[in-house]
């Protein structure tokens, strides 16, 4: 009888320890809903909603469809840098030296003196503009001849327009 009672017991214990135990699939699944809410504040397909409107064509500049986004970014490496308010982004990262060593190699190898970095958005990316301009349509021209200006490969999948607010 008492192989039976300690054997009842030990099935019992272990069914309870088993239903009342989180595994860490629970535990990660739990931590990563919680990041993204911290994250962004918002839900994650809000936020991807969000995100696909910011990437759509926001403009049309002399008959061409252009990404135009406004974003609030400052000079992130040379404060002498001129910076525009219309600047045509040809890559992003989130290291301030890879973007200068992006910037220095458009300036050296691509001759574009006025490549400059900023930093901003909702990102916090560091954005290497390839040129700068004061108007939208110098800047349109620009990205419709941007293999002929740009000699290094483009790491934006579409290169665009950043307006500075």
């Amino acid at each position: 009888m008492k192989k039976i009672l300690f054997l009842f017991a030990v099935v019992m214990a272990s069914l309870l320890l088993t239903a009342c135990h989180s595994n860490e699939k629970n535990y990660r699944e739990a931590y990563e809903k919680a990041a993204e809410r911290r994250k962004t504040g918002i839900g994650a397909e809000t936020y991807a909603k969000i995100e696909a409107e910011r990437q759509k064509y926001t403009a049309i500049i002399d008959g061409d469809s252009v990404r135009l986004i406004y974003l609030n970014a400052n000079v992130a490496i040379d404060s002498t840098d001129v910076v525009h308010e219309f600047n045509v982004v040809v890559a992003s990262f989130t290291q301030r030296i890879n973007a200068k060593s992006y910037r220095d190699r458009l300036r050296e190898e691509c001759g574009l003196k006025g490549s400059y970095v900023l930093y901003g958005g909702p990102d916090r990316l560091y954005y290497v503009v390839a040129q700068g301009f004061d108007e939208k349509s110098p800047a349109a021209a620009f990205i419709r001849d941007i293999d002929n200006k740009v000699c290094l490969k483009i790491l934006e999948p579409i290169p665009w327009i950043l307006s500075r607010f």
